[in-house]
């Protein structure tokens, strides 16, 4: 009796079994997370995190489907949403996106991936959100001091992605976060890491999941801690004393989801998509989109982001991508999201993408 043994299938095997067992894990963790968050739900962890830019999604194509991304990434926006969808890109890809946030608020991002043939995918990004000049208001002067400050955020990152076999892919992002405000500013690091599982024969249904943000705690430093104190009696018993400020986590968000073209053929294709998200400063919710294409080149999208989250004011979501060939080898992306925001009103999104 002859017994032939493929180890690349094995391998195969044995990866996608694992990727399994991890994603029943991990839904296993946010069930168990949601009831521990039913049982303390009189405490609300809304706005215990620093670096709150983190939680503004990037990529119109993404927001236009709800958030529901991070199955479904496998373009440049998986920069944000899923590290591991990086790994479908076969070319290069430079993005643009911009958002118009609340209050005059403005958030820009722009991201770069190319593929090293035999080693992986590689990427790098940078974010910017920037609010203009405001005037300094003091408990003395509650009109005005006639200065001006200004606040801000950036965000510099790395990205690595590998297809460890056809239908499993993994990523990761290192990444530099830096806030300022007038003459104080914190400075953290982090990192990302995503996984994606593919499963072809059942229309082309994909498993992701990501953990985004895990790194040391924020505190800012600056020269208005400083304050000048007199100690007891006398002119020259004057000594410097710095405030002290707390540190507080970044916004550590664990995201799985699941995505699947219901119709494919050469002209039409209709997926559909969902995420369940659990943040360490909010309660959990879910994000569900679609999207049609056409010839792979019209695109409308729709969803809804937040579902179930308590008090949250985001909703539904609609946009619009063009993907047009300009030549040969160099296509162009152009995509609009609207976002329902509430009493706040709506967010628009705006992206350009270029792969050559």
């Amino acid at each position: 009796m002859k017994i032939d043994f493929d180890l690349h299938s094995i391998c195969k095997k044995e990866i996608s079994m694992k990727f399994l067992k991890l994603v029943m894990l991990s839904i296993l963790l946010i069930s168990t997370g949601s009831a521990y968050a039913q049982l303390g739900s009189e405490m609300n962890k809304s706005g215990t995190t620093a670096a709150q830019f983190l939680k503004i999604g990037v990529g119109s194509r993404a927001i236009g489907m709800g958030g529901a991304y991070t199955a479904t990434a496998d373009d440049i926006n998986s920069l944000y949403w899923n590290p591991a969808g990086l790994a479908s890109i076969y070319s290069r890809e430079a993005y643009f996106n911009h958002v118009d946030w609340i209050s005059d608020v403005k958030l820009d991002f722009a991201g770069f991936g190319i593929e090293v043939p035999s080693f992986g995918t590689l990427g790098a990004f940078v974010s910017l959100l920037s609010m203009g000049s405001m005037e300094v208001r003091t408990t003395a002067q509650p009109e005005g001091t006639g200065e001006m400050f200004d606040a801000g955020s950036m965000l510099i990152g790395i990205s690595y992605a590998r297809n460890l076999t056809d239908e499993f892919s993994i990523g990761f992002n290192a990444k530099y976060i830096s806030e300022f405000i007038w003459h104080e500013s914190a400075a953290s690091f982090a990192f990302d890491i995503g996984t994606l599982y593919k499963i072809s024969f059942l229309n082309e249904l994909r498993i992701g999941a990501s953990i985004s943000n895990f790194g040391p705690k924020m505190q800012l430093a600056g020269r208005d801690i400083t304050q000048i104190t007199q100690v007891g009696a006398g002119d020259g018993n004057i000594i410097n004393t710095d405030l002290q400020l707390d540190s507080f986590e970044l916004p550590l968000i664990f995201r799985i989801g699941i995505a699947v073209d219901a119709i494919k053929s050469p002209e039409s294709r209709l997926t559909l998509a969902a995420d369940a998200v659990h943040p360490n400063d909010n309660t959990e919710y879910v994000n569900t989109g679609m999207e049609y294409t056409w010839n792979e080149m019209f695109s409308i999208r729709a969803g809804y982001k937040s579902l179930f989250e308590k008090e949250g004011e985001q909703g539904l979501t609609l946009g619009v991508g063009l993907n047009y060939r300009l030549i040969e080898s160099v296509k162009l992306n152009v995509d609009y999201a609207y976002q329902d925001f509430g009493r706040l009103k709506n967010v628009q999104y705006f992206s350009v993408g270029v792969r050559f």
